[in-house]
């Protein structure tokens, strides 16, 4: 698709503020949207992140909200500790109502990626805000790996009595081929740079295992996404959502070679004109 021209651009605004759970929200918004995009960010990072997307987004003439969630970014909590999945996905409801009530009359959509792809369909598949037209999903975190038996049994007792111990170290080379996306991804204060927390990996652990019911309730339109060679998150969790879900208007997209951030990739600019091309279809359905 053609970008517009820099002097063609809508007027963008940047909001931040605090939702009742405490959780720190932004947004960066333009007069008239056609649409609204809730951007749904993964583990260990923040909705800072995600400037540059909502920027391309604004470009195409949609509103962008963003949250942080429990123990990320600038919300309270233990770094890297989600408490746990129904407070994630509240908070997304919470920011998905604020913005329907801020943008009366126009279509939203939910954007989530890796953890924030798993808290998204979470939240789709229980009870959404019926003014949500679909939703970009990406890298979700589905597949946490083959778990063995002593695992299954400690790992609740870890989360329980010692929720913040550090169980699974993230490479942070995994999310990009672009050295300074890394680079940059360490040097962020706002980032969690820890092993994951032993109540996060839980709550990611049992709500991964119990999709694949919930999945065939989940009717709107998606727009899956993922990087053929995400190390971190292996292109079989988008097939799961492809072939589980029980959307008739369902597009998987796998981007051979790219890894896990797609949307912090070289080839960035045309992963984000897809999903604007793909938000364009669905804005007016």
């Amino acid at each position: 698709m053609t970008k517009p021209h820099d002097d063609a651009l809508p007027k963008a605004s940047h909001s931040e503020g605090t939702l009742p759970s405490g959780q720190y929200w932004q947004s960066w918004t333009v007069e008239r949207p056609a649409g609204v995009v809730v951007l749904v960010h993964g583990v260990h990072e923040h909705s800072g992140r995600y400037r540059h997307v909502a920027e391309r987004f604004n470009a195409a003439g949609y509103a962008v909200y963003a949250l942080d969630h429990p123990g990320h970014g600038r919300s309270p909590g233990a770094r890297g500790n989600i408490g746990s999945m129904a407070a994630a996905v509240a908070g997304v409801d919470l920011l998905v109502r604020l913005a329907a009530q801020r943008h009366d009359g126009v279509p939203l959509f939910v954007h989530g990626h890796s953890m924030g792809g798993l808290i998204s369909l979470q939240y789709l598949t229980g009870t959404p805000l019926d003014r949500i037209a679909g939703a970009v999903i990406s890298a979700p975190a589905l597949d946490a790996g083959p778990v063995s038996a002593p695992e299954r049994v400690l790992a609740p007792l870890l989360s329980k009595l010692l929720p913040d111990l550090g169980v699974r170290t993230i490479d942070a080379n995994t999310i990009s081929r672009d050295p300074e996306v890394v680079r940059a991804f360490r040097a962020d204060p706002l980032n969690h740079s820890g092993k994951m927390r032993a109540r996060t990996a839980v709550e990611i652990m049992r709500t991964a295992e119990a999709m694949p019911q919930r999945l065939p309730s989940l009717t709107m339109p998606l727009f899956v996404l993922h990087g053929g060679a995400d190390r971190l998150m292996p292109p079989t969790a988008s097939e799961l959502v492809r072939d589980r879900a029980g959307s008739a208007d369902l597009t998987l997209r796998i981007h051979e070679g790219l890894h896990h951030e797609s949307h912090n990739e070289p080839e960035q600019d045309q992963v984000l004109d897809e999903i604007v091309d793909w938000l364009d279809a669905h804005r007016t359905a």
